[in-house]
Parts: structure tokens; sequence; C-alpha cells
């Protein structure tokens, strides 16, 4: 236990946390209530190659079974709505960092996938976006999950080699076109099997962008871990 959590630790037993969404008292240890915890939107019926949430039980969607995704697996626990929606627009937009620990909480709650990664590549923001932003949310989600699985966090593998616009403000043949050839891989310690992680999945265009350039430089198996998963569009490959 670095420093940081040290004191993390001494401040939840002085203070008790209070939930981030609502301000209730927090459970067990997390900053939620148990309110707020019983309500985490599971995305349990989903596509088993894209995690699109799907309204009822289904192997495989229609847009996946038509045109695979480049990935090996995939490990999505959320989808993108209350409280998580919340919690992710303050954390990513506005700097609350207790927000994202909160959400890694609530990721480390989630049933591990059935095959760990040797190592983690966090999706890299473009260095003036980082600059402005002061953090890669990626990187610090998922910098708890990976000292629960006693995996490396290769946080230097991938580095975005062009600033794209916002993926938010496109459709999903915009996104695919708008990160293709965005990313090349820099730093990456000799791996057969890693996973690309994301804080909000919504087409997987940037994730699929990333497994690419990894596929390209000769890693065999590459998946895609994100915290949440949206239900907007099909996924564009």
């Amino acid at each position: 236990m670095d420093a940081r959590d040290w004191l993390a630790a001494v401040g939840r037993f002085v203070l008790p946390p209070r939930c981030m969404a609502c301000g209730d008292r927090g459970i067990d240890g997390t900053e939620l209530c148990a309110g707020c915890l019983a309500s985490l939107p599971l995305n349990t019926t989903r596509c088993l190659r894209c995690a699109l949430p799907l309204p009822r039980e289904t192997a495989i969607c229609g847009p996946c079974q038509r045109n695979p995704p480049p990935w090996h697996a995939i490990w999505v626990p959320f989808r993108y709505a209350q409280p998580v929606d919340r919690l992710e627009s303050r954390f990513k937009f506005h700097g609350q960092l207790a927000a994202g620990r909160t959400l890694s909480q609530c990721w480390l709650r989630a049933d591990p996938p059935d095959e760990l990664p040797q190592a983690i590549v966090p999706v890299p923001l473009h260095v003036s976006r980082l600059r402005a932003r002061g953090f890669n949310q990626a990187l610090e989600l998922v910098k708890p999950l990976a000292r629960r699985f006693g995996i490396s966090v290769c946080a230097d593998a991938l580095e975005r080699v062009r600033m794209t616009e916002a993926q938010s403000e496109l459709d999903a043949v915009e996104r695919a076109r708008n990160v293709r050839g965005a990313f090349a891989v820099r730093r990456l310690p000799y791996v057969r099997h890693v996973a690309v992680v994301d804080d909000v999945m919504t087409t997987g265009a940037t994730l699929g962008a990333c497994v690419r350039a990894l596929r390209d430089a000769g890693v065999e198996r590459v998946d895609v871990w994100a915290l949440a998963r949206t239900g907007l569009g099909a996924l564009s490959h």
C-alpha cells in the first residue's frame, strides 16, 4: 500500500465514505450506498462479441455475425446508465478523481473475465488532450484492477500519433474513419496476450483501431475491456 492508499484508508476510517451518487452513507468501504450499489446497471443481456446491450438473451448480434470485431474476447460489465453515466461524466469531464475511484470500485465488484491477459494497455490520449485534461481516464480506472489481478500496466505501449475529433460528436461510420491509423505501438514488452482498456465503449471504433495496431505489431491475442457499454448504434469495425 503506497502513501496515497494509506491516507485514503485513514480518511475512510475517520470519515466513513458518502455515496458519490446520492450522498447517503457508503457501505463495504465503497463510496456508494446500498441502494446505488444495488442499482448498478449490469450488462448481463448482451452480445458476446461486442457487449452491445440487447433486449433479450442472444449469443451474437447481427452486425457481429456479418462483420466480426478484431479482438479475441471482451469484458464490459456495465451498461452506460445511472449511476455509472453520471459518475463517468463527473470523472472524465469535470476532473473529479473521487468519482473515478468509485467507478473502479464498482468494476472490482464485477465478475472477472474468464482468462486474464499478461499486460493491460490503456487507450492513450493525444498529448494535447492529456495536457488539457491532466490525466488519462482509462489508465486511472484500470490501475486498481491491475493491482488486484497482479497484471502489469503498459501505459506507454500505444501512442495516439495524430489528434482526432471528439468521438462523441460523430456517428458510427465517422468514428471509424476518425481513428483509422491514429494509433501506433511504441513501448511494449514481448507478451502474447494483452487487453486494451477504455472507460466507455460506444461503437468500438477506438478500441478496434488499438487492437489492429497491436496485432500488426505481432501480439497474438488482444482482448478489450471497458467499464461500460452504451446502447447507441451497431458496432463499426
